[in-house]
C-alpha cells in the first residue's frame, strides 16, 4: 500500500491535470462559438447561390435537347473508375475519437471501391499521418494513363484549418473542377463530420462532383450520433454558452427559396446559358468552404466534450486517492497509537 506523500504527490499531479483539462474545455468552447457564427454566416450565400441556380435551371436548357448529354463538364456522369476521395480531419488530437472516425469512414469508403483507381487529397495533419502509413504518395494520375488501379495520397494540407478562409477552399475546388472537366478523375467524394449543433452531428461521404441535381446533397455514406455521445456533449455544453441546438433560420431559408420558384421571367444582364456556367464552380466551391467550416466546429466540440470528460475523470479519481489517503493516514495513526500502548503496557 503507498503510504500518505505518494498519494499526496499523485493527487496533486491529478489536479494540475484537471485545471490543464478544464481550461482546453473552455477554449475549445470559445472556439465553437466562433466557428459556429462563421458556418452560419456562410450560410445565407451558400442558399442565395443555389438559388439562383436553381432559377437558371428552371430557364434554361442545361442539356442538349438533340443527343441529352449535359452541356456543363461538371454535369456529366461517368462510370466511376478514377475517384477523388478528400479527407478532412484534425490538425491536433485530445479530440476523443473525432479523427479515428472520420478515418475509418474513409477505410470503409475505400474497401466499398475494390478494383478503382482512388486519388487521396488530406486536409488535415492527423488524416496525413495515418494514412501514409497504409498508402503511398504519388502524383496524379494523367486522363491518358494506362496504369494499373492504385490507392495513392496525391495531396496533402497542413495547418490550414486554423487560419480558414474562403480562397483556400476555392483553391481546392479550382484544382478539383480542372481535373474533372479534363476527365482525369470521374467522381469526387468528402469525408468530413457535418456540425448542425452540438448534439446534432453525423459523419458523411459527400459526393462532391458530378453534379446531379443543384441544391441536393448526395450523401454515400452517413453515421449520426448515438444517444450516449449526444448527452455527454449536452452536459459538456452546460456553462461555457455553447447552443445545445442550431439556430432556427426557417424563415430565413423559406424567404430565400421563393427566389428559385417564383414566377418572374428576370432579366439578366449576361445570357442564362453563360451565367449558369460561370455559377456553376461556385456551388462546387462553397460546398467545399462549408464542409471545412462545419468541420473546424465538430473538431472544437469534440474536443470540448472530451476534455470535459477527462475533466470528470480527474475529479473522480482525486476523490478515490483521498479516500485512499485518508485510509493510509488512518492505518499509520491506529499503528502508531497500538504501538505506544503496547509499550505502556509492558512497562
Amino acid at each position: 500500500m503507498p503510504n500518505v506523500l505518494d498519494i499526496r504527490r499523485r493527487i496533486r499531479s491529478v489536479t494540475n491535470t484537471r485545471q490543464i483539462t478544464k481550461a482546453m474545455k473552455m477554449v475549445s468552447a470559445a472556439k465553437l462559438r466562433r466557428a459556429q457564427d462563421r458556418a452560419l454566416a456562410a450560410r445565407p450565400y451558400a442558399q442565395m447561390l443555389t438559388n439562383v441556380l436553381k432559377s437558371l435551371v428552371s430557364r434554361t436548357e442545361i442539356y442538349d435537347p438533340e443527343t441529352g448529354e449535359p452541356r456543363h463538364p461538371l454535369l456529366a456522369q461517368r462510370p466511376e473508375n478514377n475517384v477523388l476521395l478528400m479527407v478532412v480531419t484534425g490538425d491536433k488530437g485530445l479530440a476523443g475519437a473525432f479523427n479515428s472516425n472520420i478515418l475509418k469512414a474513409a477505410e470503409r469508403f475505400l474497401a466499398s471501391k475494390p478494383g478503382k483507381n482512388i486519388e487521396i487529397e488530406t486536409v488535415g495533419r492527423k488524416g496525413r499521418d495515418y494514412l501514409r502509413r497504409r498508402y503511398a504518395v504519388a502524383k496524379p494520375r494523367a486522363a491518358d494513363a494506362s496504369e494499373p488501379p492504385r490507392t495513392a495520397i496525391i495531396g496533402e494540407m497542413i495547418g490550414v484549418l486554423n487560419k480558414l478562409d474562403y480562397n483556400l477552399a476555392a483553391g481546392l475546388a479550382e484544382e478539383v473542377i480542372e481535373r474533372y472537366s479534363k476527365e482525369e478523375i470521374d467522381a469526387v467524394y468528402l469525408v468530413y463530420n457535418e456540425f448542425k449543433s452540438v448534439i446534432s452531428q453525423r459523419l458523411v461521404v459527400e459526393r462532391v462532383l458530378p453534379i446531379e441535381q443543384v441544391g441536393e446533397i448526395a450523401v454515400a455514406q452517413a453515421e449520426e450520433m448515438g444517444l450516449k455521445e449526444k448527452e455527454r456533449a449536452a452536459e459538456a455544453a452546460i456553462g461555457t454558452g455553447v447552443g445545445l441546438r442550431a439556430k432556427d433560420t426557417h424563415e430565413v431559408d423559406e424567404a430565400a427559396a421563393r427566389f428559385a420558384t417564383a414566377p418572374v421571367d428576370y432579366i439578366y444582364e449576361q445570357p442564362p446559358d453563360e451565367l449558369f456556367a460561370s455559377l456553376l464552380p461556385k456551388y462546387v466551391n462553397i460546398q467545399i468552404f462549408h464542409a471545412l467550416l462545419e468541420s473546424v466546429a465538430a473538431e472544437h466540440a469534440a474536443r470540448m466534450t472530451a476534455m470535459d470528460s477527462a475533466t470528470n475523470n480527474a475529479t473522480d479519481m482525486i476523490d478515490s486517492l483521498t479516500l485512499a489517503m485518508n485510509r493510509a493516514r488512518q492505518a499509520k495513526i491506529t499503528k502508531e497509537i497500538i504501538e505506544i500502548v503496547s509499550g505502556a503496557a509492558a512497562l
